[in-house]
């Protein structure tokens, strides 16, 4: 206001407005001075709008009301100039011209005056003056001083005339006009309804579930909706309270089936919470007795008093932890045990130090039973789990299976802080105590789980303390587990038995295998149901104490028994024998009845192989050269001797052609397969350091020697082609059992010694020599056509076999093909057919 055109430009615009008002009202002169001082005053305020300047919006504002007042036309020329001016004017200077214009039509609609600027005054009376009452002297508190204005800005950063306080008392008389209800009395009710119970105006709806003023009782609006605001914790300490009364409160029986310690754990936790709420609505009530205070009222009213607006400052943290409390409780329903810890923890992963706080506090309360559930288990083995609420459960099984199935991990009931490798292990410290009392008799590791104990008393764990738990868990486990190995490769000789098996069941024994085949072959080419199991178990005997089997231990010894598998008509005893090892307790935790069908099958499978290359071995001896070159058909004329010499050397290609297959392949099978595994496996056994470990490294033994050995899921159409194979070699060693039975009776009657074995014309043997040449040359001929069968069907499922060699996964095949074909040959000739 230093400039002076600016002050004639306001001198100017006062006059003009006053000479207007008095001729409007007739005449009556006004104070033009002090008029003009007021104008000066308003323009110098600093006071600003509470909106910010955006012209545009405005703009776009005072069109949108020109349009829906059905003034399109005057909202077109608006938009018109107003283009027009912002093309002209600098940034920013039409939003103040905008905001004036919009002032002065909202305060014409709304109060119909002339102008947003107020009735200038002539000289404002003095307070003390007689011809008014001044404001706060006694007078009606919405009386107004005298040439007090009756509208317009009203001003904040100064107020001579005390217009805000009258206009404070005007809004509080209008209040207690439209008012039916007291606040003290609302206050008091607000605080019944935080406690759950109806008072005398605000009561709990059921159809609107919620703490409501009946709409019969007159309030302002924006005193219901404070009202409403506040009666939220009291349907928050509803729901609350609502789940602790039902899960507390219940018979014997009921709880026994509803409820476990983690539940009532998170109820006590609650109720604590709750005395703490119970208190503080004590202190409340006390201030709720003290008058609330109206503007102009005396000054010694007790500043203690409780006002709906103060209310709310003082419930709005306990609303936050209720609120809380109350999304707890919803999601824990129909939760137990590790399932409910779990939710509540979920919901601490929170930013806000209050809440975690308030969480901390509320989860050390509520996974206290389920850390000494814990406890328990690793250090005694004990499942105290009246409620199923603990993340691992047993059930009855077999002290076989004890370690695999009796006791197993409920994911649903394992809370998010314990992590699935810690679980494992807390699961597997429990199953070895369990393991070493029930299947082993032993109670060493009673002194081992002691030592740990003494590190933590009961109650020494708490939630927030994983490092502490993990660090409890990981000491046990590793002495009990220690102790567990001792047990087992000291006490039970885990170690020998597993030898044992490899040297019986899977052959690995030569001698003793070598032997079994000589005394057991002549009985089991008998039918199957001739055959008796008391006599092979004596032939069995007899095959240990020829061996040097003999020397293991007897209780080793005892164990290996004969088993006849089932048998259909026209089996063998070949086809039904085999062994079995006895795994007694706690071995058969390892030699489950599934793994010793596993060693079955694999013994079945060597045990065929093994027949094989015995009966290539009968077949040498039966065509040894001594015997050939002693032959008489080797000393007779050109044409039987040149025929017996092109049987024998059939036999003898194909012969070798067998042999070579089958020893390559019995090599690659006992010592590419079994004993490469076995090595394996025993640096693994010795490196285990719990039962896990070495059931992982017994299993890995097994699947390996399956796979290897073409025993597997993937190899079953190769092991077809062998099976075809092992089928075609004993034949052929059945063929030339009768052959050269035949060749020997006919050798023996060439050399004068065969008996005669009938008188009837034309035997055989009565035919003389002529006659013998004669059947020797048809026994031949017929051989030979018997050997090209046999050869034919022999190459034919070994080029089978070897094409589908490459094929497979596993790499040590690709070994045994180098073995089998090291020269090429039958890669050459499958090329060229």
């Amino acid at each position: 206001m230093d400039d002076q055109q600016t002050q004639d430009l306001v001198k100017e615009l006062v006059h003009r407005l006053l000479s207007a008002a008095e001729s409007g009202r007739g005449g009556g002169g006004r104070d033009t001075g002090g008029a003009l001082r007021f104008a000066y005053r308003l323009l110098s305020s600093r006071l600003a709008p509470a909106v910010l300047p955006d012209e545009h919006a405005l703009a776009e504002s005072i069109k949108r009301r020109l349009a829906a007042s059905g003034r399109p036309d005057d909202a077109l020329s608006f938009a018109d100039l107003h283009s027009k001016l912002s093309v002209r004017a600098r940034p920013a200077s039409l939003w103040p011209l905008l905001y004036l214009l919009d002032s002065l039509s909202s305060q014409r609609r709304a109060a119909a005056a002339a102008s947003c600027l107020p009735n200038l005054p002539s000289a404002a009376p003095p307070r003390n003056a007689t011809s008014g009452t001044a404001p706060g002297a006694g007078g009606r508190p919405g009386s107004r001083a005298h040439g007090a204005p009756p509208g317009g800005v009203v001003l904040v950063s100064k107020d001579p005339d005390n217009i805000r306080e009258i206009a404070l008392r005007e809004y509080t008389e209008l209040v207690i006009d439209e008012t039916e209800v007291s606040e003290a009395a609302l206050v008091r009710d607000v605080l019944y309804a935080c406690q759950g119970i109806d008072g005398r105006y605000v009561r709990y709806d059921k159809s609107v579930d919620a703490y409501d003023l009946p709409d019969g009782v007159r309030v302002p609006r924006s005193t219901r909706t404070l009202v409403r605001k506040l009666c939220e914790l009291g349907w928050l300490f509803r729901k609350v309270r609502g789940f602790i009364s039902d899960n507390i409160s219940r018979s014997p029986s009921d709880a026994a089936t509803e409820v476990g310690t983690v539940a009532q754990a998170f109820c006590s936790a609650l109720q604590e919470e709750l005395s703490d709420y119970y208190k503080l609505l004590a202190v409340l009530e006390s201030y709720s007795l003290n008058p609330i205070p109206t503007p102009g009222s005396d000054s010694g009213v007790s500043s203690n008093y409780l006002s709906l607006r103060r209310l709310a400052v003082w419930l709005a943290e306990p609303a936050v932890r209720m609120r809380l409390m109350a999304v707890l409780v919803d999601g824990c329903r129909g939760l137990r045990g590790g399932a409910m810890a779990g939710a509540i923890h979920g919901h601490a992963q929170h930013g806000d130090p209050m809440f975690q706080e308030f969480m901390g506090r509320l989860l050390r309360r509520v996974c206290s039973p389920l850390f000494e559930m814990v406890r328990s288990w690793v250090l005694e083995g004990e499942l105290e789990d009246v409620f199923a609420e603990f993340f691992i459960v047993g059930q009855p099984v077999k002290a076989e299976s004890l370690w695999r199935e009796g006791y197993l991990i409920q994911s649903d009931m394992l809370p998010a802080f314990i992590s699935p490798v810690l679980a494992q292990r807390i699961l597997r410290t429990g199953k070895s105590i369990n393991f070493l009392r029930v299947c082993c008799e032993d109670s060493g590791w009673a002194d081992a789980a002691a030592y740990v104990g003494t590190t933590t008393s009961r109650g020494g764990l708490g939630y927030g303390e994983t490092d502490a738990l993990e660090a409890l868990v990981v000491e046990a486990a590793k002495r009990i587990d220690r102790h567990l190995m001792d047990v087992i490769h000291k006490r039970y000789r885990f170690k020998d038995h597993c030898l044992a098996i490899k040297r019986y069941l899977l052959l690995g024994q030569g001698d003793f295998v070598q032997y079994l085949m000589d005394v057991v072959g002549p009985e089991l080419s008998e039918p199957a149901n001739r055959i008796s199991s008391f006599q092979l178990a004596g032939l069995l005997e007899t095959a240990i104490r020829a061996s040097n089997a003999q020397y293991d231990d007897r209780d080793i010894l005892d164990r290996i028994k004969v088993k006849m598998m089932d048998h259909g008509d026209g089996d063998r005893g070949w086809d039904v024998f085999s062994l079995e090892y006895d795994a007694r307790v706690p071995l058969d935790t390892v030699f489950t009845a599934s793994v010793m069908k596993m060693y079955l099958k694999v013994f079945n499978f060597l045990w065929k192989l093994k027949r094989v290359d015995h009966s290539l071995t009968g077949v040498w001896k039966t065509m040894k050269p001594n015997c050939i070159v002693s032959s008489p058909f080797y000393k007779e004329g050109t044409s039987i001797r040149a025929q017996f010499v092109s049987v024998l050397r059939k036999c003898q290609v194909l012969f070798n052609e067998m042999n070579h297959f089958v020893t390559n392949f019995q090599y690659y099978i006992m010592f590419e397969v079994l004993e490469v595994s076995w090595a394996r496996f025993s640096d693994e056994m010795d490196s285990a350091k719990d039962l896990d470990d070495l059931l992982l490294a017994h299993d890995k033994y097994l699947n390996s020697i399956l796979e290897k050995a073409l025993l597997g899921e993937r190899s079953q159409g190769l092991l077809r082609n062998l099976f075809e194979l092992f089928d075609i070699i004993l034949q052929f060693r059945s063929h030339a059992d009768r052959w050269f039975e035949r060749i020997y009776e006919l050798q023996l009657r060439g050399r004068g010694k065969a008996k005669p074995k009938s008188k009837d014309t034309g035997s055989w043997l009565d035919g003389g020599r002529k006659a013998m040449i004669q059947l020797a040359g048809e026994l031949f001929r017929k051989m030979g056509e018997d050997l090209d069968s046999i050869a034919k069907d022999y190459t034919a499922s070994l080029d089978a076999f070897i094409t589908q060699l490459p094929m497979q996964q596993h790499v040590d095949l690709k070994f045994l093909l180098f073995r089998l074909d090291f020269t090429e040959y039958y890669s050459r000739v499958s090329s060229n057919k």
